[in-house]
């Protein structure tokens, strides 16, 4: 299926590694000029290298999205080297130290917050003038299966997550007749190089050999993690072909919704 993204600009926050690296990827394959986000410029470079490696189009930039003044700058340095931004994928974030109840403090809840739902508030604040005047524009926040599912433990993130489900929620009203569509993406159990280091390590633990399969590792110890109806993990793949598809004209008439990506863990209601 042809999405008609090509020669599209998206800037994909948060993409030096992980699901932004994925979703990266998975634009730049579809035919889009990505500008890829991060901290970390040796990180950043390399995702943009593979890209230009597989025939797509990068560029880097970097930022911190908690500081308004380099947010600016990150996003003038998209501009210079794209021009406007047409797509924008917020998946900055992530949560901060492991916590619950008995060890959570309000200073870790507002650094999550800030990371996560005002890092996209600052980054779409400085785009989405331009695609209103352009009248063509798309907004994909990348959530969490934790805001609609929260477990007991980092219960900061899951409060975050569930606030960005808010705040697309509300944007998505104020601009669906200007030519804009906001949409979430919540992934569940994705398999990153964090999940693949964590499930390893776990699964040496129980006598898997270090060099074993990943069906192996994933077999043996996916039910200690998560309760997957689908019986495996998603892929990178996966989450990068549901944004590529909010991302394109295909997708004109949905916004405002919340797309889960978690092989059936949370019931339909």
């Amino acid at each position: 299926m042809d999405l008609h993204i090509e020669g599209r600009t998206a800037l994909v926050t948060g993409s030096s590694k992980g699901i932004g690296a994925g979703i990266a990827r998975g634009l730049a394959l579809e035919g889009a000029t990505v500008i890829v986000h991060g901290r970390d410029v040796n990180q950043a470079r390399g995702v943009a290298e593979q890209i230009e490696a597989e025939g797509g189009m990068a560029h880097v930039v970097t930022g911190d999205l908690t500081d308004a003044a380099q947010v600016e700058a990150m996003v003038s340095a998209a501009r210079a080297a794209a021009g406007d931004i047409d797509i924008l994928v917020n998946n900055a974030g992530g949560s901060g130290g492991a916590s619950d109840w008995s060890t959570t403090e309000a200073a870790s809840w507002a650094a999550t917050y800030d990371a996560n739902v005002l890092a996209a508030v600052r980054v779409t604040s400085a785009v989405l003038p331009a695609m209103r005047r352009a009248r063509w524009g798309r907004i994909i926040n990348i959530a969490s299966l934790a805001g609609l599912m929260p477990p007991a433990a980092n219960p900061d993130y899951s409060a975050a997550k569930a606030a960005m489900l808010a705040m697309s929620a509300s944007m998505a009203k104020a601009v669906a007749a200007e030519g804009v569509t906001v949409n979430t993406v919540s992934p569940g159990t994705i398999h990153s190089g964090k999940l693949d280091f964590r499930f390893r390590e776990v699964a040496q633990a129980k006598g898997i050999a270090p060099d074993a399969s990943w069906d192996e590792v994933e077999a043996a110890v996916l039910s200690l993690f998560a309760a997957v109806p689908v019986g495996r993990v998603g892929t990178l793949e996966e989450i990068a072909d549901a944004v590529c598809f909010l991302a394109s004209p295909r997708a004109a008439y949905i916004t405002g919704s919340n797309l889960r990506l978690d092989g059936g863990m949370l019931p339909a209601i």
